[in-house]
């Protein structure tokens, strides 16, 4: 069995990050909008809190369009879930019609 890698984020990334936690945006749901797990985003906020929030170092770096692309791959999930759950409550409700 393989180790599995971990992800490295800069630290620009964690902050703004802890800042959608700290503007009143739920933590689920900003770790679902960045696509990462809820605990890690509460670590985060944790170390931030505590002032010992760091960046990774090296050159497995997680570059600004990754993080973008993260994102967009996220609410494209979100976007597609919703829109099958509207396409089938359309057909229940045409169904009650005829």
């Amino acid at each position: 069995m393989t180790k599995a890698t971990r992800k490295k984020y800069m630290l620009e990334f964690k902050q703004e990050a802890v800042r959608l936690v700290d503007s009143g945006q739920g933590l689920a749901s900003a770790a679902r909008t960045l696509g990462l797990v809820e605990q890690t985003l509460s670590n985060w906020v944790k170390a931030h809190r505590a002032g010992t929030l760091k960046g990774a170092s090296g050159k497995a770096q997680v570059s600004a369009e990754q993080m973008e692309i993260s994102r967009l791959r996220a609410e494209l999930a979100r976007v597609t879930m919703e829109r099958d759950i509207l396409g089938k409550a359309t057909a229940f409700f045409a169904k009650g019609q005829k």
